[in-house]
């Protein structure tokens, strides 16, 4: 008796004999959808996914104090000062879709794309949905976390099993990035980026952000890669670093402008 279409067989698409096919699955699956909604150009948000809100933050530390534990204080201190991020992460996202929607071409849109979770993830889409504009979210499945922000666009929002795929998807479709302060995650993806830039292996010029100096400058220190010789002077350039929502989008639409767009696409000055 026959056991049936072995594509309808889900005990052996789950099983380790079949693992070719659900990576072939995370690439096929997404690019048809891209496809058709017209996605090719995005701009990368990455960052800690425990960046509150500012008003949320501020409930927890209000709470932390009342319980007079100065351990948590502090740390819910810190939260207040992560959550300014997620502010600058949602203003920088609205300024880049307003002015994206302002384009002449229908083939450059520089849509706005996250890793589809909470934190800075949840404030790039929202900051994209503030201006009325469509973003997506590259989710990965993960234990005890939310994979999905309520702003992503519905038919745009993805979630994937393997890291790597969900990877390749982030420095396929991306014009730009600009990477938040964030931790093993979002250091991962940067160091991966720099080094796809560094060995122009991403065959495409990508303007990389580096967002929050005062984070970047504690958490590591690259001179000392260039006084120690295993990177040179001129990879410091690979990136930009800057504090200001405001002059990240400056820098952006310049260059992305320069890159990618002809002088005639660009939106008319009023």
């Amino acid at each position: 008796m026959s056991l049936g279409k072995a594509y309808k067989n889900l005990d052996f698409l789950s099983s380790r004999d079949a693992r070719t096919i659900r990576i072939l699955s995370e690439y096929l699956e997404p690019q048809s959808r891209f496809r058709h909604y017209n996605i090719t150009d995005t701009v990368v948000f990455f960052g800690s996914s425990r960046a509150l809100p500012p008003d949320e933050a501020e409930k927890e530390l209000k709470l932390a104090e009342e319980r007079g534990d100065p351990e948590l204080v502090e740390r819910m201190r810190r939260r207040v000062v992560l959550a300014r991020f997620y502010d600058d992460a949602r203003t920088l996202a609205s300024l880049l879709t307003r002015w994206s929607k302002g384009l002449r071409s229908a083939s450059r849109r520089f849509i706005v794309c996250s890793g589809g979770g909470p934190g800075i993830m949840e404030a790039a889409n929202r900051g994209a949905s503030d201006a009325a504009g469509i973003s997506v979210g590259l989710g990965v499945s993960l234990p005890r976390e939310v994979t999905a922000n309520q702003y992503i666009t519905r038919e745009l929002a993805f979630e994937f099993h393997y890291f790597f795929m969900r990877k390749f998807w982030f420095v396929y479709l991306a014009k730009a990035m600009v990477v938040f302060p964030g931790g093993f995650g979002t250091l991962d993806e940067l160091f991966e980026l720099l080094t796809l830039i560094q060995t122009r292996k991403a065959g495409k010029q990508m303007p990389l952000v580096l967002y929050g100096e005062e984070f970047w400058k504690e958490v590591f220190d690259l001179d000392a890669l260039v006084r120690w010789g295993t990177i040179s002077k001129d990879d410091l350039k690979l990136f930009h670093l800057t504090s200001d929502p405001e002059e990240a989008f400056e820098y952006l639409k310049e260059e992305l402008s320069r890159i990618y767009l002809e002088p005639t696409e660009s939106p008319e000055m009023p």
